[in-house]
């Protein structure tokens, strides 16, 4: 039997690779922002039910996590004084395979401290001028871009309304049983990902999102921009119709981050997904974080697009089937 054992990658894209990474690290050392290096296995997973950490067992009674993102360590870090930091590492999240997605990916997030969504959407699109050499970014938000495109207010319609907006679009796959049960993210997120997301980041111009329902806040904070709508400060950022990052005007509530967290925990349970028990010590640490932003993207995509390859198993040293 012969075993494949060479990397996936051709080893001039492994050295262009490493120029890639000194570009990025580059760009921060420009701009004072501190590199850190956080734990890749802690004792608590993230609760969001769209996504899935692996578990290690430690010891016959202990089991923890490869995370999913540094975010809960850095921003405790951040609460400690750390001032503007970032970070690229592993992270890892189980069921993510496929052309662009693999198990283990590398991830870059930076976090500013008294800045908001805004002037970090700023420094977003210098970074991408200095990778990519991409133009101003587009800048709209996600009422703009559903009442543009579907002719629709996302933010008060009901279910049942976007329910026959997506049946009228044509757009409800086959042999989906469960739409019933189907939430108004559900619905809205069908919406833009198959008449939206097409339309964004064209031409090489990438386009920001933000502005997004209060529904889809998970650690962003919510303002108020009628006397029934709130709107979660997040962004994300599109190029070519497919999404590249996702940033946040961080939540610094403890009260209202550990409600997120027991509605997650609800919505797990609701899906028949494992359990995962709230991160206490981010909960703890929140009071003493500073008014921040904070932005998180994958390297490998980005890395993709630089040296102009399809797939991921071209550009990481080994993929998740050579691993």
């Amino acid at each position: 039997m012969t075993v494949e054992w060479r990397p996936s990658a051709a080893q001039e894209v492994l050295q262009a690779r490493a120029r890639f990474l000194k570009k990025i690290r580059a760009f921060f050392e420009e701009r004072g922002v501190c590199e850190v290096d956080t734990p890749l296995l802690c004792q608590y997973a993230v609760t969001d039910p769209h996504i899935d950490a692996f578990e290690v067992p430690v010891t016959a009674e202990t089991t923890y996590f490869l995370q999913t993102s540094p975010e809960y360590a850095m921003k405790r870090l951040l609460a400690a004084g750390s001032g503007p930091i970032y970070q690229m590492c592993k992270a890892f999240r189980r069921g993510e395979v496929g052309r662009l997605h693999n198990p283990e990916f590398t991830m870059l997030e930076w976090y500013r401290p008294l800045w908001d969504h805004h002037a970090l959407m700023d420094e977003m699109d210098a970074f991408l001028n200095h990778i990519l050499c991409t133009p101003p970014a587009e800048r709209v938000t996600y009422l703009d871009l559903f009442q543009q495109y579907v002719g629709i207010d996302p933010h008060t319609m009901t279910v049942e309304a976007l329910r026959h907006v997506v049946e009228r679009q044509g757009i409800m796959l086959a042999g989906v049983a469960a739409q019933e049960d189907f939430t108004r993210d559900t619905y809205l997120e069908l919406l833009m990902s198959h008449i939206i997301e097409p339309h964004l980041g064209v031409n090489g111009v990438p386009t920001f999102v933000h502005d997004f329902p209060a529904s889809q806040s998970a650690l962003a904070k919510l303002r108020r921009v009628s006397e029934v709508v709130y709107v979660a400060e997040r962004f994300e950022v599109f190029l070519e119709g497919a999404e590249w990052a996702n940033g946040f005007h961080e939540l610094t509530d403890a009260d209202e981050q550990r409600a997120r967290f027991v509605h997650d925990q609800q919505a797990r349970q609701a899906c028949g997904l494992p359990f995962r028990a709230i991160d206490h010590r981010l909960l703890a640490a929140l009071p003493q974080l500073p008014h921040c932003a904070g932005v998180a993207l994958g390297v490998d995509r980005l890395f993709l697009r630089w040296i102009e390859k399809r797939q991921l198993s071209e550009v990481l040293s080994f993929d998740w089937l050579h691993a």
